[in-house]
């Protein structure tokens, strides 16, 4: 079966930094576009980040562009989300996701598999 597994999230103060990653197991997921979601308490689920298989087309949210940087090593089937300058909005749980083509998409149903989600807190 086709696993994700994230790994790094943790308690943070504002201003601080975080790595987030994310393997992949069960398959190839080279030729698929990667992406990172989070979830706040009371929110939907929204984008956050993701990255084409070739690594030319690397979209973000207005509220992380410039602070966080998304990057994939398709020889490991790992995604990375390197988190800077976190703020208290930041917190919520981070989940990493496949998509369905080669494109990064900005919605949840463009993604056909998911990880567990890692906790992210930003203390102020």
């Amino acid at each position: 079966q086709v696993q994700l597994v994230e790994s790094g999230g943790g308690l943070v103060q504002a201003g601080g930094s975080l790595r987030l990653s994310c393997a992949a197991s069960g398959g190839t997921f080279s030729t698929y576009a990667m992406g990172w979601f989070r979830q706040a308490p009371g929110k939907e689920r929204e984008f956050v980040a993701a990255i084409s298989w070739g690594r030319g087309y690397i979209p973000y949210a207005d509220s992380v562009k410039g602070r966080f940087t998304i990057s994939r090593d398709n020889a490991k089937n790992t995604v990375y989300l390197q988190m800077n300058s976190l703020k208290p909005e930041d917190t919520a749980v981070y989940y990493c996701a496949v998509g369905s083509s080669p494109v990064p998409g900005l919605r949840t149903d463009e993604y056909v598999y998911w990880g567990q989600g890692t906790q992210v807190t930003v203390s102020s």
